[in-house]
């Protein structure tokens, strides 16, 4: 290409010196007819610039030989760069210090050894090196194969107004469901409900507005810590008030935080899910809210503020610390939907407080961990009615084999409606509770649930899971009536389900899945739900 370049650009050079050189001589020659010859001055001016066009040019010539000849060098140095590479990649590989522990642990056969020695004297020989146009060609096949894999690149960046990078990501999801029974929502059920006088027990139906979307943000280096950020999204907000409108989910903050991250201690801030709490049953049929939230499943997106500290006992062995404050929040719903106002843990004039500390280490690839963890809150439910919600918690992750591992969570605590104990009831009002004068009392509770996780090939996993959230019906009785409690007061939750995941693919998933929950009531009979559930989804 260079010597094409090369060779192109001497032409037209010669070619412009010639056409200058003629055109003097043209010039010179020129006389009027009447004159009779041309002035001394004019020629002696004329051969000067004729002597000065010819010196140039015999310049522009000596340059563009040099050019050439570096061109040709160039040329006769790639045929034997190509030459050279040819008769290497011809060469058998030599064997590094971990082909040799290989060689030992499996000795060479007699047919093997033959296979070496023809190999060892095809080497030996003189490599038979390919035309230049083919060398040529595959190179230009690894340039295209390179160029396709940066437009590949390019088509996954996020761009962002920063200089910093940007990633999205999410999953969208299509849940197909076949309810017996009724429950509180139709695609997502938490727990049972009667049927209704005059309503067919079976539905079914359809929805995708459990996907998710999401965007990580990677910024600088702050005081030595990585800073990233963090928000996620879905459709599960509600309904709009239309025709339809069941197909046009509203979107809904689920998380949003920004971390720094040091080697061993990170901070965090934002809304996140409960550190306090941090399993969830594997489960695509419930991605709205956590599988068996309200049955067992302690969880929330809160605002908080919290410390990570990580202690390594040994190379595989680590003890993390975790602490912070939390927005105290005890499942009211907002009474405004443009105007938040004060709800009763807020009136305390003081947040949450949460502390966990967990071991983990890893066993055959898979974790294996133990933590405990503890929550405070203070409630000011106005004219000097106060409670204060607490909790204490255990989880595990245990590998029992290398395809079977068991998890799960356990909880005991009171006044802990916001973080989803007593099915999300933080307190009874033992009268009107319009009334300053009633009377109110936290709700004991405990609950947890554990899952059986077998995993029957690297892209089919088996899932069973059992949870239940137990209110203290002793809290109930003699004291709260459902009339003074805004509906029957909900005194037990039990959960079950079994699913398969398929994975064909790292960004596909297929998941069928049948759950039961069945709810007790404390002052009526309990009633139960069967839900069956397909899912597909798309993550990216």
């Amino acid at each position: 290409m260079k010597s094409l370049r090369t060779s192109t650009v001497s032409g037209a050079a010669l070619a412009v010196a010639a056409f200058i050189f003629l055109s003097t001589i043209g010039r010179a020659q020129e006389a009027p007819a009447t004159a009779a010859s041309p002035a001394p001055d004019e020629t002696a001016s004329a051969v000067r610039d004729l002597q000065d066009q010819v010196r140039q040019l015999r310049g522009l010539v000596e340059e563009m030989r040099s050019e050439n000849a570096e061109s040709r060098a160039e040329m006769h140095q790639l045929r034997q760069d190509l030459q050279a590479a040819g008769a290497l990649l011809q060469r058998p590989a030599t064997p590094t210090s971990g082909g040799s522990q290989t060689a030992m642990a499996h000795a060479p056969s007699p047919e093997e050894e033959s296979r070496d020695a023809s190999g060892a004297a095809s080497a030996s020989a003189p490599p038979v090196t390919a035309p230049l146009e083919e060398r040529v060609q595959k190179l230009e096949e690894s340039t295209s194969l390179i160029g396709s894999k940066i437009d590949e690149q390019y088509q996954t960046k996020v761009e962002s107004a920063s200089k910093y990078r940007a990633r999205l990501h999410g999953i969208v999801l299509m849940n197909a469901f076949r309810n017996m029974g009724g429950s509180d929502n139709l695609d997502f059920p938490t727990y049972s409900e009667p049927v209704r006088v005059g309503t067919p027990p079976v539905t079914l139906g359809a929805t995708l507005r459990q996907s998710e979307i999401g965007l990580e943000i990677f910024g600088p280096n702050v005081a030595g810590a990585r800073t990233s950020a963090d928000v996620q999204l879905d459709f599960s907000g509600g309904f709009p008030a239309t025709g339809n409108g069941v197909n046009f989910g509203i979107v809904r903050l689920q998380t949003a935080s920004l971390r720094f991250d040091w080697e061993h201690t990170s901070v965090v801030a934002g809304q996140d899910s409960l550190f306090i709490s941090p399993l969830s049953p594997t489960s695509f049929a419930s991605l709205a809210t956590p599988a068996f939230a309200f049955a067992g499943n302690l969880w929330g997106w809160t605002p908080q503020l919290r410390v990570e500290h990580r202690f390594s006992l040994s190379d595989q062995q680590t003890v993390t610390v975790q602490a912070g404050i939390l927005d105290n929040l005890d499942w009211e719903p907002p009474y405004n939907s443009f105007y938040r106002s004060a709800q009763a843990g807020e009136l305390s004039g003081q947040p949450a407080y949460a502390v966990r500390t967990a071991w983990s280490r890893s066993v055959r690839e898979h974790p294996l961990s133990f933590g405990v963890a503890g929550y405070y809150g203070r409630q000011n439910w106005t004219w000097g009615r106060l409670v204060d919600a607490w909790a204490g918690m255990a989880d595990w992750q245990i590998p029992l084999l290398p395809r079977l591992a068991l998890s799960g969570e356990f909880y005991r605590g009171r006044g802990i409606g916001g973080l989803g104990g007593a099915i999300g009831t933080s307190i009874l009002y033992g009268a009107d509770p319009s009334l300053p004068s009633s009377p109110i009392r936290g709700l004991d509770t405990a609950g947890g649930w554990t899952q059986l996780k077998f995993q029957l090939t690297p892209k089919v996993e088996l899932n069973g899971v059992i949870a239940e959230d137990d209110a203290f019906a002793g809290d109930v009785r003699g004291f709260a009536t459902d009339q003074n409690n805004f509906g029957p007061i909900l005194g037990r939750n039990r959960g079950a389900l079994g699913n398969v995941v398929f994975r064909p693919r790292s960004d596909l998933v297929l998941s069928a899945e049948f759950r039961r929950l069945r709810t007790f009531p404390v002052y009526s009979s309990s009633s139960a739900t069967n839900q069956v559930n397909l899912s597909v989804g798309i993550l990216f």
